[in-house]
């Protein structure tokens, strides 16, 4: 069996009487999409702000191409190959879209922020970022105000930012929040395409996008992992079905 990309070994988290994660084992392998599903409040946000170190985990360990990661800060994450997207976008508004794009690429690469005298004339960083531009599709919109993307787009931009770089392991959280049907199906097709490269950690409620995406799937109700397996397993899991009632599979739509 191939080695993963990222482990997670019995990760905690404790905020007072609160257990947002209570010992979750999870593991990512190269080039697989991995979705993380359950209902509000089952600990998915709280375990990606520990595996990119917004959150320090009470006990467990974290793993990245072999490395314990588990205390280092986020920019080393970064700088290791992790990143990550948010449920909510968080782009600079005021900025152009190749502007947003080279702030990332000097992020994750650890670069000086010389970011309004020279970074355009920078082949080093204009070059990453014109890769994740055409990655992504948006190469045409580079020069674009991010303020006037569609929501879409500014999804769009926002994978860019976390290509930028050296990336290999891509922990996106509900990318496909706000979404119109358009533009869901397209975000779909990008991320079927990058997982030729690139492993990614999806965390997403919209089932039909889980199903169609997702190489393995792990469910997690009140912090604990309750269930891992491919889409046929999880479908078929009866423990899923009792303990996550509202979750519908493309059988059930």
């Amino acid at each position: 069996m191939t080695t993963p990309l990222l482990e997670v070994r019995a990760l905690s988290k404790r905020f007072g009487g609160i257990t947002a994660t209570d010992r979750v084992d999870l593991d990512v392998r190269k080039n697989e999409i991995h979705a993380v599903i359950g209902p509000n409040g089952a600990g998915k946000t709280t375990l990606i702000a520990q595996l990119t170190g917004m959150l320090a985990p009470d006990s467990g360990r974290i793993l990245f191409a072999g490395r314990d990661i588990t205390r280092l800060p986020p920019h080393a994450r970064a700088r290791l190959g992790m990143a990550r997207s948010f449920q909510i976008t968080s782009i600079f508004h005021a900025m152009s879209v190749l502007d947003n794009t080279l702030l990332a690429v000097q992020a994750h690469s650890g670069h000086s922020y010389r970011f309004w005298q020279s970074a355009r004339r920078d082949t080093g960083l204009t070059e990453p970022a014109l890769e994740a531009f055409r990655q992504v599709g948006l190469a045409h919109r580079a020069a674009a105000n991010a303020r006037g993307l569609s929501h879409g787009e500014r999804r769009q931009l926002e994978i860019a930012m976390a290509l930028a770089g050296t990336s290999k392991q891509l922990l996106l959280d509900e990318p496909m929040a706000g979404m119109g049907a358009e533009e869901s199906v397209a975000l779909v097709d990008l991320l079927r395409g990058l997982k030729a490269t690139k492993s990614i950690l999806l965390i997403e409620h919209d089932m039909d996008v889980v199903f169609a995406l997702a190489d393995r799937i792990t469910v997690m109700v009140d912090g604990r992992t309750i269930s891992s397996g491919t889409p046929e397993e999880i479908r078929g899991d009866e423990n899923v079905r009792r303990a996550y009632l509202g979750m519908e599979t493309p059988d059930d739509a």
